[in-house]
């Protein structure tokens, strides 16, 4: 059965913001996409990410020891009270929602599955972008 809109009580979905793949080496990975062009913007031992062009779209690389997410595609919104909505109201429905947290980069979210079992995340982005740890 599918959902309208409004019982989703979502105004609407700003951008698909970012896709995190599994890699084995971030640093091959990192390499790899560096030299298509994109930006590193955050760095650490066992993922990273990076951005494209102006629309800066999104790719988090995830090594093999990172464990607080698995892939999945994100969809950025810049209201943080939205996502705070959005999670309230698909738990209201009986939609598993994981817990709504914040992160060290300024982004707040929370994950949850598809009817279809792919898992996507729900997440604050500043309109001021992700600032970076470079």
């Amino acid at each position: 059965m599918q959902k309208k809109q409004s019982e989703l009580n979502i105004e609407s979905v700003h951008r698909l913001g970012h896709v995190a793949i599994r890699v084995e080496d971030v640093n091959r990975a990192k390499s790899f996409y560096m030299a298509l062009g994109m930006k590193l913007i955050w760095d650490d031992t066992d993922w990273c990410y990076l951005e494209a062009g102006d629309s800066k779209d999104g790719l988090a690389l995830l090594g093999p020891s990172y464990k607080a997410a698995g892939p999945h595609f994100a969809f950025h919104f810049t209201n943080k009270d939205e996502i705070k909505r959005i999670h309230d109201s698909l738990k209201k429905q009986g939609i598993k929602v994981g817990a709504l947290h914040d992160h060290r980069d300024g982004t707040s979210s929370f994950y949850l599955k598809d009817t279809e079992g792919n898992w996507l995340e729900m997440l604050y982005h500043p309109s001021t972008g992700i600032p970076t740890n470079q």
